[in-house]
């Protein structure tokens, strides 16, 4: 059923949702349609200034990410078979669905993890002890981490997305994907949770960083929540044990 990913995410955000609305409310449906439904920021438009400026926030959040709700809801109310799938259960399935449920779910699933993993700047906290030691097993270090991750994201020809994951071996990797793919779904080249991604959409930048995504990268870490990112991780090693 749909509410089983309201339930996963509720308890990837713990108990304190500080840093974000109740979860439930980002990928909320109604009975009577079988609707998702696009959630308010956790925060305001303004929130993640300078980093990200507030029309960018805007436009991103009312119009792109409206869009993939509106368009999945299309597509979905078109066939009655999958009415009752939650989004992991579409993400699931993908390869066997047509491109218009791969695109819009993916964009409603990626932004909505988007919008949680931010906070303002200096608000965010650092990795937890556990998540840390994992990336400094993985990566030598956190400033190795953010080196090998932004040189992922520059190297993601055209749009996509840069991921940190949890693979199902319990390590974590960084993987890129194209457009509004993600390591959920069926036949990613580098299966795994995401627990933190980033957007190298141009409409995710372009107004304050024009065609310097490397200094967008950089930037960044600033409005990263660690908190909430570590609040992920370890429900993530959780679930593969």
């Amino acid at each position: 059923m749909r509410f089983s990913i309201i339930a996963a995410c509720l308890a990837l955000a713990g108990g304190n949702l500080a840093f974000a609305p109740p979860i439930a409310a980002q990928f909320a449906t109604t009975a009577s349609t079988a609707a998702f439904e696009l959630a308010p920021l956790p925060y305001s438009t303004d929130a993640l200034e300078p980093v990200i400026d507030a029309q960018t926030m805007a436009i991103h959040h009312g119009k792109h990410h409206q869009a993939y709700v509106d368009n999945l809801n299309r597509a979905i109310n078109s066939d009655a078979a999958l009415a009752d799938l939650s989004i992991e259960q579409l993400l699931a399935r993908v390869e066997t669905l047509p491109n218009s449920i791969r695109n819009n779910a993916g964009g409603h699933w990626n932004h909505t993890l988007f919008w949680q993993i931010m906070a303002s700047p200096g608000s965010g906290g650092q990795p937890s002890q556990d998540l840390a030691h994992a990336i400094d097993a993985q990566f030598g270090s956190l400033e190795e981490f953010k080196a090998a991750f932004k040189s992922a994201g520059l190297a993601q020809f055209g749009s996509g997305w840069a991921w940190l994951i949890v693979k199902p071996d319990g390590t974590l990797a960084i993987t890129t994907t194209a457009n509004q793919d993600n390591p959920l779904m069926a036949g990613a080249k580098q299966p795994g949770t995401p627990i933190l991604g980033n957007d190298v959409w141009e409409h995710a930048y372009y107004l304050r960083y024009q065609n310097r995504r490397g200094d967008y990268l950089d930037a960044w870490w600033q409005v990263v929540n660690w908190a909430e990112v570590s609040r992920r991780f370890a429900v993530a090693r959780e679930q593969v044990g």
